[in-house]
């Protein structure tokens, strides 16, 4: 390894809404945390990020602000973003000077000014070079699928902000869907549910455990009832209610159906070749969301096919971006190219 190597690193990045991941070139996942900034609200400079910041989020006073600089998976925030991501690039590369190549995951269905946000905050951040990579791209190398091959392979990544379905084969994305539901949209419909149907708000973190503590997408086998704390919206006062896994449930229908709807579509869009080797190998889940309980099982009473969900669903697409980092000339083709106006 030369001085060059030691000093400079390439770097994959998952920018999600939800959470960060860095994976650094030889080392693996560096970094997975929240991707929440808590800032000075008069000098806009950063106090604390990710988790340091997430245990502030909703407890606050008027002189910090709490802010999640990605929404729907892209850049919401210019200014607070490339600070993020210029803070995490600097905590994973100590005793190194600068980024040499970046790439960084996004949402298939991305415009090009929102590439242009996300290209423009990494090389602010350092990066010589930066590259751009569909995340259901990146979360298909990342489980290990072999995306150069004349074969249909579905991914569905249910991230924080979106939810990316995507048919891929020949190193390519046949056909894509991404749609603007997903984790967070669950966590909202379950804080909506309860100030209309028990008269309380709750706060995002609250909405957050209850989804990943009850929330299903089908019957559970034995239905779980949790305490809930939040504050009363006729009294004012703080108050605990009880809530059933089947109310959370129907919270989360709606959320649940436009997924599946989004799913259908893209296979009525898929060419008949495809759709067979979709109907032999089914269709991998990925991201966060797919932790839900039983969202496999309902997208294959939905649609008939198989449906698995990958191993450690969360970094299946840091892995892949990581991947290609580690052999960028080999994987080339996967990337998404730069339009030259």
């Amino acid at each position: 390894m030369g001085l060059f190597d030691f000093i400079a690193a390439d770097i994959a990045i998952d920018l999600g809404t939800a959470n960060t991941l860095i994976y650094v070139k030889g080392k693996g996942i560096v970094l997975n945390e929240p991707s929440i900034v808590a800032f000075d609200r008069n000098t806009k400079k950063i106090i604390a990020l990710g988790n340091k910041a997430k245990e502030m989020q909703g407890r606050e006073h008027k002189e910090i602000r709490v802010t999640r600089p990605m929404r729907d998976g892209v850049i919401a925030d210019f200014e607070i973003a490339e600070g993020m991501i210029r803070a995490f690039i600097k905590r994973v590369r100590a005793g190194m000077i600068s980024s040499r190549r970046v790439i960084v995951a996004v949402p298939s269905g991305v415009t090009e000014v929102e590439k242009r946000a996300v290209r423009d905050s990494a090389e602010h951040a350092g990066a010589k070079e930066v590259h751009l990579i569909a995340e259901p791209m990146a979360a298909a190398i990342g489980i290990g699928i072999d995306v150069e091959a004349p074969v249909g392979n579905m991914i569905i990544d249910v991230g924080g902000g979106t939810t990316e379905i995507a048919v891929i084969a020949l190193s390519g994305i046949v056909n894509e869907e991404s749609i603007r539901i997903a984790g967070d949209e669950m966590n909202n419909a379950i804080m909506q549910y309860f100030k209309k149907n028990h008269n309380i708000l709750i706060g995002e973190r609250t909405s957050e455990a209850i989804k990943c503590e009850v929330g299903s997408a089908v019957p559970l086998k034995e239905e779980i009832t949790i305490q809930v704390k939040g504050r009363d919206l006729v009294g004012g006062i703080p108050k605990t209610t009880e809530v059933s896994s089947v109310e959370i449930r129907e919270a989360l229908n709606e959320s649940i159906v436009q997924i599946v709807d989004a799913v259908r579509q893209s296979l009525e869009r898929t060419p008949p070749e495809l759709s067979a080797d979709i109907l032999d190998r089914g269709v991998m889940l990925t991201g966060g969301g797919a932790l839900l309980k039983g969202l496999d099982e309902r997208i294959r009473m939905e649609t008939n096919l198989p449906v698995h969900v990958a191993e450690d669903p969360l970094t299946a697409v840091v892995r892949g971006a990581g991947k290609v980092i580690e052999n960028l000339n080999h994987y080339s083709k996967v990337l998404i190219r730069n339009r030259r106006y």
